[in-house]
């Protein structure tokens, strides 16, 4: 695998925040959709960070009148989870990793920008096929389709 463009999600279908906006837009932005975290961009499309849902409920448990701080910027939000960007030209193994503590990974270009999330479940789906494509037993219950339960040669012969 040469980059991970295959595996983005593109910005145009991402739901993301704005730091310059307020924390009741970002709320009606990720209210419809359920998500629990979303990026948290610039204006000039650079990655900020991730605003999490968490991070508004403790914004808004601190405040004195959270019908007021849910005009307050959205940059003024503590926020508590950092998920680390990668480049275009990542590997699989580097998206493993934070996949492992992230549920999405954001990517940016060569200029530092946005340009689409990874999400956990390509990431696994695509480590899946790599490993099916690495099977050299020619046992054809090896091999594991999209949407099967994967058994091991192994466990299968038991």
């Amino acid at each position: 695998m040469k980059n991970i463009a295959f595996l983005i999600t593109p910005k145009s279908e991402v739901v993301w925040v704005s730091a310059s906006g307020t924390l009741g837009e970002a709320i009606e932005r990720m209210k419809p959709n359920g998500f629990a975290a979303v990026p948290l961009l610039d204006d000039e499309g650079g990655y900020l960070g991730t605003l999490t849902e968490g991070d508004i409920l403790w914004h808004l448990l601190d405040a004195p009148d959270p019908r007021l701080a849910q005009g307050a910027s959205v940059r003024d939000v503590q926020r508590c989870t950092n998920n680390r960007a990668v480049h275009i030209d990542a590997k699989l193994e580097t998206l493993v990793l934070r996949a492992a503590e992230q549920n999405f990974v954001p990517v940016l270009d060569d200029r530092e920008v946005f340009i689409g999330i990874v999400r956990r479940k390509s990431i696994i789906e695509q480590c899946l096929v790599n490993a099916t494509t690495q099977t050299s037993a020619p046992d054809s219950k090896a091999q594991v389709r999209y949407g099967e339960e994967y058994q091991s040669p192994a466990a299968a012969a038991r």
